[in-house]
């Protein structure tokens, strides 16, 4: 795992981190067939952007300003120049994908629990390991679902 300097910088990389699960999700919204999934990858890419908001809050109770040096990514274009729209991936392989994002996200937070210092911030990364744990949870009751037999 990389090295951090300070509390501010693993905080602004988590930011940086549900950003990019939210393009992610987007992504994967824009190629799923099913209007279910669909909104479920969407969903997501809205529950990763409020996760976002949720680090950004404790970055600025430090007394620190959030860098705003990229656009919202709400407002971004996901497919085109979105690495995973110039793939062909199938239901199975984005569900498979979704729970090792989610595994990854969660192992991620907790291994940072472990690194800062403030109790606060601490707090904010244990419930996002949380939030990463249900939504992995909801890919693997999905997959489940669609591939009881196979």
């Amino acid at each position: 795992m990389a090295e951090f300097i300070d509390d501010d910088e693993i905080l602004e990389m988590a930011a940086a981190r549900e950003a990019d699960a939210n393009q992610f999700y987007l992504a994967l919204a824009a190629r799923v067939q099913s209007p279910q999934m669909r909104k479920v990858f969407v969903d997501l890419a809205e529950e990763e952007l409020e996760h976002k908001t949720k680090i950004e809050l404790e970055i600025m109770k430090r007394g620190k300003v959030v860098r705003t040096d990229k656009a919202p990514p709400e407002k971004q274009d996901f497919e085109a120049g979105n690495e995973l729209s110039k793939i062909d991936i199938d239901y199975k392989t984005m569900l498979l994908m979704g729970m090792k994002k989610e595994e990854t996200s969660f192992r991620l937070y907790v291994d940072l629990v472990a690194m800062v210092t403030d109790k606060n911030a601490k707090e904010t990364l244990l419930a996002l390991a949380e939030e990463e744990v249900k939504h992995k949870l909801r890919f693997q009751q999905e997959f489940n679902h669609a591939f009881k037999d196979g």
